[in-house]
């Protein structure tokens, strides 16, 4: 049990470092971009500074999962310590980016949130809800893997929390995708994905399948820690 708490002390650590490595480039980014602070509708970025985000959001998740993998010594440890370093990651960007740039304004103030494969949007509050829930479930994974040996999770589990988390995705692409089908029917033809967010200040995130999403998560995290070989060591923990 302390060699897991040293684990998770350090994957904190290394979350945070990351954060804090991600604020850092998105405050030049926005020192070229944005001189007058970061709001919508979003402003041109040429296509080598667009593939060199994409590709450095590619490297961000490779890094997080091989730090995962090498502090894990099962599957579930590995996926668990993976969920765990990207949320205290995302986290502590905003963190970082409040502490430096003093944004955003709210928790309801709109982010891109990632680009691949197109761009999320959605309020700042969103990610945060989806980080708390990623950190309590790679807690209660890490609590089932303990108490069964070989640890692993039923099928059933795992289609569970992949739909929860597909219609979470889809609910922060979705407004992405209304923007561009917008387009089409307009006839309005476009080059590069940088042209497709200009000039678009998008709706609002559709909080009923953001929710739906979520709520099917938080059913699975609870189904986890109330598997009957688990009840007799949590109150030790």
């Amino acid at each position: 049990m302390q060699t897991k708490n040293s684990t998770i002390l350090w994957l904190t650590i290394f979350g945070i470092a990351m954060g804090f490595l991600e604020t850092v480039v998105v405050i030049y980014l926005r020192r070229i971009y944005y001189p007058d602070g970061f709001k919508f509708p979003l402003v041109e970025i040429e296509n080598g500074i667009l593939s060199v985000e994409i590709l450095r959001e590619v490297a961000t998740i490779i890094m997080l999962f091989a730090i995962g993998f090498l502090a894990g010594k099962t599957k579930l440890q590995r996926f668990a310590f993976f969920i765990y370093s990207f949320a205290i990651w995302d986290i502590f960007y905003y963190v970082f980016l409040k502490m430096f740039l003093d944004w955003p304004e709210s928790l309801l103030t709109p982010d891109i949130l990632f680009l691949i494969p197109v761009p999320w949007i959605g309020p700042v509050i969103a990610p945060i809800i989806l980080s708390l829930s990623m950190i309590i479930l790679s807690w209660s994974i890490i609590r089932y893997d303990e108490c069964n040996k070989p640890g692993t999770l039923k099928g059933k589990d795992w289609k569970i929390l992949i739909a929860g988390s597909l219609i979470v995705i889809i609910s922060f692409m979705l407004n992405f995708v209304k923007s561009v089908e917008e387009m089409i029917m307009s006839s309005v033809f476009i080059d590069s994905i940088a042209l497709e967010i200009i000039d678009s200040n998008f709706g609002p995130l559709n909080w009923i399948l953001f929710s739906f999403g979520e709520l099917i998560i938080v059913f699975e995290i609870f189904k986890i820690l109330r598997m009957k070989r688990m009840i007799s060591v949590i109150p030790k923990l």
